[in-house]
């Protein structure tokens, strides 16, 4: 036997258990490792024997004979001992057959050793063994301690290896996953349509490049659940550049997920904070630049109404001076009656908007009182009456003599319906009716938004004229206009022999809110309004609480 240098630092601390049924190769065995510095710990001459003994020692490494006592050879008890405990095997054995090397590879072992057995060889074998043991020790850990699954496939998609995560994201133990296609153990799927799709490894294989996982891609568990997963896959090479299988690194993606949704909603929630901050600046601004301009705006156009009067003084005093009406005079008192109404209606314009901004914050002042429709009504109307018969239109009012009284704010009311009357009189042809109908209607009848309590409904209707499907669902916009009906038989509002009653004549100085701000009224009176139009009718449909103070009667 050929003696050696070797490191006695590199074998003194390592310990190995010797397996052959031939006692007295065993023996010499043993004394070769010990003069090379190693331990041994035991000798085992069966394979149940050696399982037994691997098992209570924990050597470092074995060295195993394939022919063994007992009905299990050296083969098979490596594999269990590698399965089961981990600890590397060299076989020692005279036989070098092809069908006993095959079935020696199949089981990975660290070292194959032909007897008779040469102790520098015997060294170096050890030696290599114990180095490639640590390396994959050390890779082992390593893929142990990774928080990503950790799956490798051959070039045929059998799996080789799987980690602990792997193990826990697929529910497969590499034992029962090892030699099956990739498919059964890490089927994935479309999260959106709930399709199978290629496994990345396919296209790293293909492509030989690293492919990663698309978005939205789900795994499905060996027990059929689904867990969202990404990561990649890459190619495997060998020392020669050949690519000899792929490995595919995948997480569980929910959290990162739940991660990712926190922070839009957080970043959507920042970014609504800051639109409502510069929609309340800009309503700041629209309330300031009304409240600063009301004023400024009104001043003039009052004092402009008062040089009218003045004019207007002034022409009759001529008028009794020079007798006749020269047609000067005439023409200048039709400009000034032009004047006049335009005044009125830009006054009207910035009390509208005004309005508009104290309903919108809900500061309108609202003073509620029993209000007696059979005598209230046609007091309203009446007001109207004059123009009506100027224009040759006919107004009626319709109100049950037993009607109870409606409780409300008879301010607002007032200003609901002399708008809704007002466009009346505006549209209405020629000879035609207007008329005004009250009655109250029942919890289901009512198409208000509070149909538990009882309903006046004040209908408003003229004939002769009717509007169209695209325009009722615009008319309560603001500055929306229906094109007026043309009737040369009916007098201009600017003619200056109409006399329209004072009473009404503001009403009919349109603002172009009129509408808008009647619809408004009604809900912050907690009612409703609708427009229907057919059969050359148009009827303006106000629907009101009986009581506005949940139940409570006012005295008239």
């Amino acid at each position: 036997m050929m003696n050696i240098s070797f490191d006695a630092n590199k074998t003194n601390t390592v310990q190995v258990m010797i397996v052959e049924d031939e006692y007295i190769l065993a023996i010499n065995l043993q004394e070769t490792l010990e003069s090379l510095g190693y331990k041994v710990v035991d000798i085992a001459d069966s394979a149940e024997l050696a399982m037994e003994k691997a098992n209570e020692l924990r050597p470092n490494l074995i060295l195993m004979d394939i022919r063994l006592r007992g009905e299990m050879d050296g083969i098979q008890a490596a594999e269990q001992i590698w399965n089961q405990l981990q600890i590397p095997i060299i076989y020692v054995t005279g036989h070098s057959d092809k069908s006993t090397v095959e079935r020696a590879t199949l089981t990975f072992p660290f070292g194959y050793i032909l007897k008779p057995i040469r102790e520098q060889e015997l060294y170096v074998a050890i030696q290599t063994a114990l180095s490639r043991y640590e390396r994959e020790q050390f890779l082992s850990t390593v893929l142990r301690g990774m928080g990503d699954g950790v799956i490798v496939v051959d070039l045929q998609l059998r799996v080789k290896y799987l980690n602990q995560v792997a193990e826990a994201l697929t529910g497969w133990q590499l034992n029962a996953a090892k030699d099956q296609i990739l498919d059964q153990v890490l089927p994935l799927v479309d999260e959106q349509t709930q399709l199978p799709i290629a496994n990345p490894i396919n296209s790293a294989l293909q492509q030989e490049t690293t492919i990663y996982l698309r978005d939205r891609t789900l795994l499905i568990t060996k027990d059929g659940k689904t867990i969202p997963v990404a990561d990649s896959a890459a190619p495997l090479r060998d020392n020669n550049g050949k690519i000899t299988g792929a490995v595919m690194v995948f997480r569980d993606d929910t959290q990162r997920r739940l991660t990712a949704e926190r922070n839009l909603a957080a970043e959507r929630a920042s970014q609504l904070e800051i639109q409502m901050a510069e929609l309340q600046r800009l309503n700041q601004l629209k309330e300031d630049f009304l409240t600063a301009t009301s004023h400024e705006m009104r001043t003039p156009l009052s004092n402009i109404k008062m040089a009218i009067t003045m004019l207007e003084n002034l022409l009759d005093r001529r008028r009794m001076i020079n007798s006749g009406k020269p047609p000067e005079f005439q023409s200048v008192a039709y400009y000034l009656n032009i004047v006049r109404y335009e005044c009125e209606r830009e006054l009207n314009l910035i009390d509208d908007l005004l309005n508009m901004r104290f309903i919108d914050a809900d500061m309108y002042p609202l003073e509620l009182s029993a209000i007696h429709l059979q005598d209230w009504l046609p007091h309203i109307a009446e007001s109207f009456q004059q123009f009506t018969q100027t224009q040759r239109l006919i107004l009626t009012v319709d109100v049950p003599p037993d009607l109870p009284h409606l409780v409300t704010d008879l301010a607002i009311l007032t200003r609901i319906i002399s708008e809704l009357l007002t466009n009346a009189c505006k549209y209405t042809p020629v000879g035609e009716r207007i008329t005004v109908t009250v009655e109250i209607v029942s919890s289901s009848e009512s198409e208000s938004p509070h149909p538990q309590i009882s309903w006046v409904q004040i209908t408003v209707s003229n004939f002769g004229v009717e509007i169209s499907s695209k325009e009722q669902s615009r008319i309560f916009e603001p500055f929306y206009r229906i094109p007026e009906t043309k009737n040369p038989d009916k007098s201009s509002i600017f003619d200056s022999t109409s006399q329209i009653p004072e009473s009404a004549s503001a009403q009919y100085s349109s603002s172009g809110l009129g509408l808008t701000l009647v619809k408004k009224l009604v809900e912050y009176l907690q009612g409703k309004i609708v427009v229907t139009s057919s059969q050359g009718r148009t009827n303006f449909i106000v629907q009101l609480p009986l009581n506005l103070n949940d139940g409570a009667v006012l005295d008239a």
